[in-house]
């Protein structure tokens, strides 16, 4: 379920991610969900191996220079655009729409 107030997936994916926000000692500290966030990280860790288009887009990023972590939270993010995607225009999930640069590297 998308929160309320959320217009856009890069909205929704920012709820997951940890703003700054000023401390009582001048320190930056971070505050998110965490709960949202474990589950994101290994929604996306398992689409690694079920999916080819994830696994594209983590070793596209990987062979960028990116870490483990780092590439998967930006699978977890474009895979929370997907969701965001499916739910407002009421379809199901599809490999070949989510991820049609892979179906015609493919062909």
């Amino acid at each position: 379920m998308v929160r309320r107030g959320t217009s856009s997936s890069k909205a929704s994916a920012l709820i997951a991610r940890p703003p700054p926000t000023p401390s009582p000692n001048g320190l930056a500290r971070y505050a998110r969900n965490r709960r949202l966030a474990d589950a994101l990280y290994q929604q996306a860790f398992s689409a690694l191996t079920v999916s080819p288009g994830a696994r594209a887009l983590y070793d596209r990023h990987r062979d960028r220079g990116a870490t483990h972590h780092q590439a998967l939270r930006t699978l977890a993010n474009r895979l929370v655009g997907i969701l965001h995607g499916c739910l407002c225009h009421h379809t199901h999930y599809a490999e070949t729409t989510a991820w049609p640069s892979v179906q015609t590297a493919a062909v």
